[in-house]
């Protein structure tokens, strides 16, 4: 059992992010690494993350199997880990963070901005994007249109979209009605492009959308378009309910 807790000294600090396993290497021989107090010196050799007590240039090395990060997704950035041809949502994680191979979960469009969860713990992604969870996803938007109380009663009732699919019942909170109209809406389903086919049923534009929550975790305000955190523990306990 204690050999299959162990791995490789190198593997292990670039899996969280200290460097490459060539700038590893190199630390171990600038004796820039020690493992319970002794200087490592080999790259290859075997230690145990729970047991072990490992340093670099001083500094105690804090191991993590998983990574919870929560972003402000800015505009013209997709959210996928790779994309021939456009800027991606782990393009803008610092090198420490992206060791970490994080993925997005679930999905905002190219053009929509505000909360996205990234994390390489699949268990949890799953349980957020399983339709059977229902996890609610709460949006600010700009309408095209002065939304009424009347299209407030339809979101409720479930409206169908234009491939004839009817919706889950939404919740449509009007902050400003006229002739360009702010909005709330929470929605418990993640169908392709839907807060914006859901308005286009109604007769109406969406002309700015931003997630600001997504179950119980709301996106922190302080946050500009771009930024990201990690999530602290008690979000991530809230998450996992």
């Amino acid at each position: 059992m204690a050999e299959k807790a162990t791995q490789r000294l190198d593997k292990m600090l670039a899996h969280i992010g200290i460097g490459t396993r060539k700038e590893i290497k190199k630390l171990v021989k600038e004796k820039r690494v020690t493992v319970n107090g002794e200087l490592a010196k080999d790259p290859g050799m075997h230690v145990s993350p729970d047991r072990d007590q490992i340093r670099v240039d001083g500094q105690a090395v804090e191991y993590r199997v998983y990574i919870y990060l929560m972003m402000n997704k800015p505009q013209g950035v997709i959210s996928a880990t790779e994309d021939g041809l456009s800027e991606v949502v782990i393009d803008l994680l610092e090198p420490q963070h992206s060791a970490f191979h994080p993925f997005p979960v679930g999905r905002l469009d190219k053009d929509t901005e505000g909360l996205l969860l990234l994390t390489n713990d699949g268990k949890l992604a799953h349980q957020l994007l399983s339709p059977k969870k229902h996890v609610p996803k709460t949006y600010y938007a700009v309408i095209r249109g002065t939304v009424t109380e009347a299209d407030a009663e339809a979101f409720r009732a479930g409206v169908v979209l234009d491939d004839g699919y009817r919706t889950l019942p939404g919740e449509l909170t009007i902050l400003r009605s006229g002739p360009e109209s702010e909005i709330e809406l929470t929605i418990y389903e993640g169908k392709y492009h839907q807060v914006k086919r859901m308005f286009e049923a109604v007769g109406k534009q969406v002309t700015y959308l931003k997630r600001i929550a997504m179950g119980p975790l709301a996106l922190d305000e302080t946050l500009e378009p771009g930024e990201y955190r990690e999530l602290t523990d008690e979000e991530v306990a809230m998450l996992r309910g």
